[in-house]
């Protein structure tokens, strides 16, 4: 699985690709901002994207939104220091295939995410 990372922090993405990497997910690339992820996901056609929920001033949220509008084969996760239930509503609302928290996050909790959201909706809407 090709994985691109999009969070605002810069030592976080460094040690999520590395231990993602281990864990044998493909990481292709990493993106700080909302432009410059979809200029990535244009470029390098991931099969996944972590996109972490809060990214400085912009909304992952929104970009998980917009994500799954421009390329509608794509699995988005979010990703987030907060729980889950933190979120609620919003998480419920999101096209996204699902949530990791950052402290769980690992390739099998991403591949857990993705076949789920696959298995529960095989055109992937």
């Amino acid at each position: 699985m090709r994985c691109l990372i999009v969070d605002d922090n810069e030592p976080f993405l460094e040690i999520a690709s590395a231990s993602l990497a281990r864990d044998g997910l493909q990481v292709i690339g990493t993106a700080r901002t909302s432009a410059e992820a979809l200029r990535q996901v244009e470029r390098l056609r991931p099969d996944v994207v972590l996109v972490d929920v809060n990214l400085g001033g912009e909304n992952g949220f929104e970009l998980a939104r917009q994500l799954v509008e421009r390329f509608p084969e794509l699995r988005v996760v979010l990703i987030s220091t907060r729980d889950e239930d933190d979120y609620g509503s919003l998480l419920t609302a999101s096209p996204a295939a699902g949530f990791v928290r950052k402290t769980h996050l690992s390739a099998e909790a991403v591949r857990e995410v993705v076949s789920a959201r696959d298995l529960s909706d095989p055109e992937g809407r």
